[in-house]
């Protein structure tokens, strides 16, 4: 008889208790958690799905697992590099190390797994991306996701191994891709909560949303990447879910920058990261050092920075030369 599978899952958010939850339908869990749980005699739940029971194979930890078949890094990706220096001292190097953050590295530029393959250079290293809220991946709704590798055999087994009844996993050997669109998607979402906001319209938003998915394939085919990436689960599916869901939280930023917050006044207010308000500025630095112009999203972070009000970035975008789509 088979042992059965043994999964840790690096980060207690939101997304990594939601991922605990739906992969404790196929092993065993250790969640590692930066404090200790403080579960009262009712349900084990944590503050950040306050509404998720874990299930009993699920054990909350402050110490960093060691004897697993595959570990997932839920962790911000500001955090990544810290956590995973931390985890390397401990882990065999034969563990398959699966990131599930998006975004880009503030002073680096890095993608995730270019942040991993420096500080855990000898796992088997993936990404995970996709269309999923937390909280429905966690009461065990159907949803779907990318999983991306270089390596071919590698990531199929992967792919095979990681989807559960309710989560389908894709396999993508652009990794590259996967993770621009991750992090890109957190800034569109920014600009199209803003114009909803600002009461610019559905009009807008789509037009918004179309154009920052045309500058972002042309962006990932620059830094060699495959532009039909972008309208996979990882690019479009990404943007479909967060342009236009009430969940989410660089959506709804954007909503409160368009009806006149400030970027501080509301973040002051969160006790949870909009990847997006982090990474914006990073990402638009690639644009240029890559030939590759990005209207959008230059837009939505000179917004963010406060340089321009969302009547000015509307004028801006709209006063742009024509030109064939």
């Amino acid at each position: 008889m088979n042992r059965p599978l043994h999964i840790g899952v690096i980060g207690a958010g939101a997304w990594g208790i939601a991922l605990a939850c739906t992969y404790s339908q196929i092993a065993d869990i250790q969640l590692w958690s930066r404090s200790e749980p403080d579960f009262g005699p009712g349900p084990r739940r944590l503050k950040r799905l306050p509404d998720i029971t874990l299930p009993s194979n699920v054990t909350v930890t402050t110490r960093f697992p060691d004897t697993v078949d595959i570990i997932l890094m839920v962790v911000p990706t500001q955090a990544l590099r810290e956590n995973s220096l931390k985890l390397a001292r401990s882990l065999p190097d034969h563990v398959p190390v699966i990131t599930c953050c998006k975004g880009l590295e503030k002073g680096t530029s890095l993608l995730p797994l270019e942040v991993m393959r420096q500080t855990m250079p000898h796992h088997p290293l993936a990404v995970m991306s996709g269309p999923n809220f937390a909280i429905e991946v966690a009461q065990g709704l159907p949803t779907a996701a990318t999983l991306a590798a270089s390596e071919r055999v590698f990531v199929q087994e992967m792919a095979e191994k990681l989807t559960t009844p309710t989560l389908r996993l894709y396999a993508s050997m652009d990794p590259l891709g996967v993770q621009l669109a991750g992090a890109a998607k957190n800034v569109i979402a920014i600009g199209a909560g803003v114009t909803i906001g600002a009461g610019l319209g559905e009009n807008a938003r789509a037009a918004l949303i179309t154009r920052a998915l045309s500058e972002l394939g042309r962006l990932v085919e620059a830094m060699g990447g495959q532009s039909r990436t972008v309208y996979g689960l990882a690019g479009v599916g990404d943007l479909i879910l967060t342009c236009t869901g009430a969940g989410s939280r660089n959506y709804s930023l954007g909503v409160s920058l368009g009806k006149g917050a400030s970027l501080s006044d509301v973040l002051a207010k969160r006790s949870t990261v909009a990847e997006g308000a982090l990474s914006a500025e990073t990402l638009c630095g690639l644009g240029p050092r890559y030939g590759v112009e990005t209207p959008v999203m230059d837009a939505v972070n000179r917004l963010l920075k406060g340089e321009i009000t969302p009547a000015q970035a509307r004028d801006e975008l709209l006063d742009r030369p024509s030109r064939l789509e």
